[in-house]
């Protein structure tokens, strides 16, 4: 399966379509871990061990994964230094700073309901 281009049809901008570009894109970067990375680094550029040890959770496998698929989307960019053993850094571009204020929201909205969310789940599992 290839990778879809954005031709600039509404087709591709569709989130509700299957098939659009937008949908893939959502898809990628609406995650749990996508999400908590944006979030940590939105404070600064960081270290890949220290994202490791502020997102708690996350094997080395996941962040990788992501972190690669963030910085191919142009929202993550990575910065390797020339050093033994060398040092990588991740920081977020322009549209990565953009999405986290989204991103930040969600995370707002998480702590104001949490407590009304809880007392629908007691309510419904009874």
């Amino acid at each position: 399966m290839g990778t879809k281009q954005f031709g600039g049809s509404p087709e591709e901008a569709d989130l509700r379509r299957a098939d659009s570009l937008a949908r893939e894109i959502f898809s990628d970067v609406a995650n749990k871990w996508a999400f908590l990375i944006i979030e940590t680094l939105g404070e600064r550029t960081k270290r890949f061990s220290e994202l490791r040890n502020e997102v708690q959770g996350i094997s080395h496998k996941m962040l990788t994964q992501n972190l690669r698929m963030l910085e191919r989307k142009g929202l993550v960019e990575r910065k390797v230094h020339p050093t033994v053993p060398p040092r990588v850094e991740y920081t977020l571009t322009e549209p990565g700073l953009a999405l986290r204020a989204t991103v930040d929201g969600m995370c707002d909205w998480t702590h104001r309901y949490l407590g009304h969310i809880e007392t629908a789940r007691r309510r419904f599992d009874v």
